[in-house]
């Protein structure tokens, strides 16, 4: 048995987040002692090394709660399609990885562009989209924007862009600070009231965007500052988490 203490230092998941999960139904404890300490067992410790893995593969935990109890078919299912796109995400790293070592290493004496296609991930990227083009929420964003001029936009864009700078100033305190979680508040209700109502499961998807590299995570580090796009992911996952 270890201690939630024991735990948290294994997994690198905090104490309060322990106890969270615990509040939530998704990893209670093996046991709790008559003087209140919780104790985990080797089956917990599975368990949360699942919730982690999911977690890392944006599920919501409400999503995860679901997958973990359910059958086993359904859970392999999950996770098969989830490596599938992981490996392509690999396979794409791994011939950047080998250009950049062959450039390196020789200079640039050998015109190979093959390692900046991206078509399989793109293709993914399109189905996501066309599934994204039936929502309610893009539906709600083509109405609220037909109307609006080139400047409008601009305004907006800046007004959005100014809530990153107020992050970016935030970037040295803990991201669950409750001034740091008010600002992803405000940011949820900004893109709500001009673009489309922003539920808890797109806020996350956004978080990921912001951090997942490219034109996003560039524009926002270069306006409020190196890393600020990873914190506002951070700080959006934690919100997420709270609210599930």
């Amino acid at each position: 048995m270890k201690t939630v203490h024991e735990v948290s230092r294994l997994s690198g998941v905090s104490i309060r987040t322990l106890h969270y999960y615990d509040r939530i139904g998704l990893l209670h404890p093996a046991q709790v002692t008559e003087a209140g300490y919780r104790l985990y067992d080797d089956t917990n410790l599975e368990r949360l090394q699942s919730i982690l893995l999911f977690r890392e593969l944006r599920f919501s935990l409400k999503e995860i709660k679901v997958i973990l109890d359910s059958s086993s078919h359904d859970r392999n299912n999950i996770l098969e399609q989830q490596i599938k796109l992981l490996k392509l995400q690999k396979e794409h790293l791994e011939n950047l990885i080998d250009l950049a070592c062959g450039i390196k290493a020789m200079g640039v004496n050998k015109l190979d562009f093959s390692a900046f296609d991206t078509s399989k991930i793109d293709e993914y990227a399109k189905q996501v989209k066309a599934t994204w083009g039936q929502t309610e929420a893009y539906k709600e964003y083509e109405k609220k924007s037909k109307d609006r001029t080139p400047e409008e936009e601009k305004v907006l864009g800046s007004g959005l862009m100014d809530i990153f700078v107020e992050f970016g100033k935030m970037k040295e305190k803990d991201p669950e600070a409750e001034e740091v979680q008010a600002q992803v508040q405000k940011l949820k209700d900004y893109i709500t009231k001009n673009y489309y109502t922003c539920t808890n499961e797109i806020l996350s998807g956004l978080g990921s965007m912001y951090s997942g590299g490219g034109e996003f995570t560039e524009n926002i580090d270069k306006a409020a500052g190196e890393g600020t796009a990873k914190f506002v992911d951070r700080a959006i996952q934690i919100y997420v988490m709270r609210k599930d």
